[in-house]
């Protein structure tokens, strides 16, 4: 992965979904893999060298992550781009040197687009050392001089040199991967991870957690008005991602879940987040070119293609789309249509593997493929 490093003003704007109060930063940010990790500058108090805890101020797993210019009404300022990540934090990102901010903005950019399955980033899977941040905070809260020698806006190159060494020490102490999962903090995924592989850890053809949560929808969900395209607590979506990743038992009928959208949710995640879409790249442009035959020929086409896929793909496709009939079957009371849930799972199912063109065109097909398999599902699938 590429490396990189330098003094950035960073201010966090929401937290896990949760919007926070801007408090801009001078900070050492630091590129390692797919990790960014942003430190206090040498000059703050409660610098995190030298504490037996070492621990960088704040870290963000670039997987999955988009970064994009921020417009004005994020900030006045100049120069400032905005990192949203899969896990719900955006971050604004600011220097008052162009090409300093657009070194980042291009390396960050390509860094997310090269993220792979196996760089994985283990920073939310490891227990934080308990109490040492909120510690630190209070301390700057009380001291108003120690919050602003946190604002140090330039570092001297000896510091400079022995903040770099400070930080390669810190990385290379990290755990790998293999460590940490042996020590049992990470199983092997279930979101993210490549269905094939994970259907045949699980000796099946459907995750056992895209059933699940089918399952409880039916029992709960199928006639809750908008279901599916409403929206869940993200915060919450991503506790039960880290509970369906971590822990063995998932119980959905505990009232942690109890809001149904948030079930819905993290099935959508589940869908978004896997490595490949159910549909397979390879196969994106063939179903686009069957939606745009003659009506009487699409359904053949279709049909023939769903064939092609590897079996899992082929059977978890069934189980979901028998799902979401049943879903439009009771539209009277859930207000969904054809069209609102083609419009909710096209682009997470279908997708190509480089965006070029016109998206918004892909998007029409997208739509248009999930529209059809729903209205022709038992010549599709039998019935």
């Amino acid at each position: 992965g590429q490396e990189k490093y330098g003094l950035l003003n960073v201010t966090k704007i929401t937290e896990n979904g949760k919007k926070v109060r801007k408090n801009w930063l001078s900070s050492w940010a630091v590129l390692q893999g797919s990790s960014l990790l942003f430190t206090k500058t040498q000059g703050s108090s409660t610098s995190w060298f030298g504490s037996n805890q070492s621990k960088p101020e704040f870290t963000v797993d670039l997987k999955g992550a988009t970064v994009e210019m921020a417009s004005k009404d994020k900030s006045s300022k100049k120069n400032v781009f905005e990192l949203k990540t899969r896990q719900g934090t955006e971050l604004l990102i600011q220097s008052d040197n162009d090409t300093v901010i657009n070194d980042w903005f291009k390396v960050l950019s390509s860094t997310i687009s090269n993220q792979t399955e196996t760089d994985e980033a283990i920073e939310e899977e490891i227990p934080d050392s308990p109490g040492i941040e909120k510690h630190d905070k209070e301390k700057d809260h009380k001291d108003p001089k120690k919050l602003r020698s946190t604002k140090v806006s330039s570092i001297d190159s000896s510091e400079q040199k022995k903040t770099k060494k400070n930080l390669k020490k810190f990385l290379t102490r990290r755990p790998t991967l293999q460590a940490v999962r042996e020590k049992g903090y990470i199983k092997d995924q279930v979101f993210g991870a490549n269905l094939a592989n994970l259907c045949q850890r699980e000796n099946g053809t459907v995750p056992k957690f895209v059933k699940l949560c089918i399952e409880h929808v039916e029992a709960y969900g199928l006639d809750i008005d908008g279901i599916y395209r409403v929206s869940g607590n993200l915060a919450v979506i991503q506790k039960l991602r880290f509970a369906v990743n971590h822990d063995e038992k998932l119980d959905l009928n505990d009232s942690k879940w109890e809001d149904i959208h948030v079930i819905t949710g993290a099935l959508k995640m589940f869908f978004r987040e896997l490595p490949e879409p159910l549909f397979t790249f390879n196969h994106f442009n063939d179903f686009v070119n069957a939606i745009k035959q003659e009506p009487r020929q699409r359904v053949t086409a279709v049909k023939d293609l769903i064939r092609q896929l590897p079996k899992p793909n082929q059977d978890t496709m069934q189980i979901l789309f028998r799902h979401l009939k049943r879903v439009i079957e009771n539209g009277e009371k859930n207000r969904m249509t054809y069209q609102s849930i083609a419009i909710v799972f096209g682009p997470t199912l279908l997708k190509p593997e480089k965006e070029t063109g016109n998206i918004a065109v892909h998007t029409v097909y997208q739509n248009q493929i999930v529209e059809l398999i729903l209205l022709e599902i038992n010549s599709i699938f039998g019935r």
